[in-house]
């Protein structure tokens, strides 16, 4: 049921980022779920690979690479998506930053039971 929950969440975040963040566009609904199902997806599968690789500059810089990536992996799944795009990737950078957002406050509200 959480999972369900926080697709939907992330969906529906999706649709105001498009609001928010120009060169970011979303279809529709579907788009939005289908995007948010490939962006779940590829911090599960991808998202711990790509932070192991990038391990020593990830400790140079503090830990802020890891903005770098979820940028690369939010624009690799507009890529991805149909009715899913990122215009450039400034713009995919500040979407994943408020995906982590919104993200972190809904793991956090989902667990407090």
């Amino acid at each position: 049921m959480r999972f369900i929950v926080r697709w939907i969440i992330s969906a529906a975040t999706l649709l105001v980022i498009t609001q928010i963040i120009p060169g970011i566009t979303v279809a529709g609904w579907f788009a939005a779920f289908m995007a948010a199902l490939f962006l779940g997806l590829a911090n599960v599968l991808i998202r711990p690979i790509l932070i192991l690789l990038t391990l020593p500059l990830n400790i140079v810089t503090l830990g802020l690479f890891t903005f770098v990536i979820n940028g690369a992996l939010f624009w690799l799944v507009a890529r991805v998506v149909d009715g899913f795009a990122v215009a450039n990737f400034g713009a995919a950078f500040l979407g994943a930053l408020i995906m982590s957002i919104v993200s972190m406050a809904t793991v956090s509200l989902l667990n407090k039971k």
